[in-house]
Parts: C-alpha cells; sequence; structure tokens
C-alpha cells in the first residue's frame, strides 16, 4: 500500500513516539532526574525544533507553495495547536505541584489517567508533523523524530510517576505512558491515507509551513516554560544553543 518512502517517515514517527516509554522507564527507576538534566534536555528539543521550523521548513514551504500562501499555513499550524490545547490542556509533574491532587491515591491515577489521554492527543499533530519532514527529506525527518522524542521523555515522566504512585502497578504505570505515545504514530497513519493522495508539490508546501509553525508553538508555548520551571537560570538556553547548533552543523553536513 505505501511505498518505501512513507514507510521510512511512519518508522521514524513510531520511534518519535515511543520515547514516552523511555520517560516511563525513568519514572519508574530514578522518579525524578534532576532539574537542570531535564531543563537542557528540554531546551535542546526546542532548539531543534525551532531551527528546523525557521531554517528548513517555512523556506521549503515557501519555494513549493509560495511564500504568501506558506506563511499564512505557518500561522495556521500555530492556531490549530493553540485550539488544541486551550480545549485538552496538559501538563508535567514538575511544572506545577497538583496539590488537590495529592489527597488520595484515587485523585492521583485520576490525575496520571489525564494525563496520559490529554498528552497523547497533543502527539497526534506531533505525529503528522515528522511524518512530513521525512516525506520531504529523510535526515530532516530523523532530526525531527529526535526533537521529539526528546520532548516525549518528560511527557512519559509525567504520566508513569502519579500512575506508579497510586496503584503500585509498574505494569500500568508502564502501559499508560505507552499507549500516549502511540497516538504519535496514529498521527502519522492519518496524515499518510488522507494526505498522500492530494498531497502534489503545493500542498506539501503548505504541510510543511503548517508543521513548522506547530513545532514552533509547541517550543514557545510548551516546551520552553517547561524547561524554565525545572531550572530558572541558564539551563533551559544552553540546551536551546546547543539544539540550533547541533542541528545546524548536521543539516550542513548532511546537504
Amino acid at each position: 500500500m505505501f511505498d518505501e518512502r512513507v514507510i521510512s517517515a511512519l518508522t521514524l514517527t513510531a520511534f518519535a513516539g515511543m520515547a514516552t516509554a523511555i520517560g516511563a522507564v525513568l519514572g519508574l527507576a530514578v522518579k525524578k532526574p534532576g532539574p537542570k538534566f531535564m531543563a537542557f534536555t528540554l531546551g535542546l528539543s526546542a532548539g531543534v525544533m525551532l531551527w528546523v521550523s525557521f531554517m528548513e521548513l517555512v523556506p521549503l514551504g515557501a519555494q513549493k507553495a509560495g511564500g504568501a500562501n506558506a506563511y499564512i499555513a505557518f500561522f495556521a499550524g500555530m492556531i490549530v495547536y493553540f485550539l488544541i490545547d486551550l480545549l485538552i490542556p496538559h501538563d508535567y509533574i514538575g511544572q506545577h505541584d497538583h496539590p488537590d491532587s495529592m489527597k488520595n491515591k484515587l485523585n492521583l491515577e485520576r490525575t496520571g489517567l489525564l494525563m496520559a489521554v490529554g498528552i497523547g492527543i497533543h502527539n497526534f499533530p506531533e505525529g503528522m508533523a515528522t511524518f512530513a519532514g521525512a516525506l520531504e527529506d529523510y535526515h530532516l525527518g530523523a532530526a525531527i523524530a529526535v526533537a521529539v522524542a526528546i520532548h516525549n521523555i518528560p511527557e512519559g515522566l509525567a504520566i508513569t510517576v502519579p500512575v506508579y504512585e497510586a496503584t503500585g502497578s509498574r505494569r500500568k504505570a508502564f502501559l499508560w505512558s505507552f499507549y500516549s505515545g502511540l497516538f504519535e504514530p496514529l498521527g502519522a497513519l492519518v496524515a499518510a491515507v488522507a494526505l498522500m493522495p492530494l498531497l502534489t508539490t503545493a500542498a506539501l508546501g503548505i504541510m510543511l509551513a503548517a508543521v513548522a509553525g506547530i513545532m514552533t508553538a509547541i517550543s514557545v508555548d510548551e516546551i520552553v516554560p517547561v524547561a524554565k520551571s525545572y531550572d530558572s537560570e541558564h539551563a533551559p538556553i544552553f540546551g536551546i544553543i546547543a539544539g540550533m547548533a547541533v542541528m545546524a552543523a548536521s543539516l550542513a553536513l548532511l546537504k
């Protein structure tokens, strides 16, 4: 049904989504990594996403679909992600203390399960973003997949910690985190089935620009604030600089 290029893009997206399982393992093993480590790695993810968005996806979108169409698609992508976040908000352990959820184990488990649902729905457009990038260029898709994977690790933590503390079940805590990650490849699969027949050069350009808008919104509205909540000093900006530098160097070497 799908050619090799589409299968490769779907595989990358599955890798990114399954990074929530890494967060689950960390949550079960050590509960919380150090705040500076979390802040730096989240900043790294934001740096990669921002660099790829503005230096690769928007220019590619403008080249394929025209500047005006690409810019409209970019802002449309941001608005779509904002509406998703407005309707189905989610946060992270470490971002807030969740005092009301700590009253009893039932509330604590409910917190973890609601996070799993919310994070899963947020992962859906991220899966489409990774798929679109990989469809244009495998190396570009791999860069997006790595950034999304880094971003997904603390999401896995956010689900696992409250569920495990409430239930004492490692299996349940791991599986809820794992299930939330499945929305990532599901988003890519929907994009492949629904969009592939319509994917002209101009349509791909619009999709790439919209993906840039989604990733920019994720970075500035979600990842950077969460990174700052872990460490309000310099670790997040060091991570952003490192992510941009690594991405610039790797894309330059691959071209």
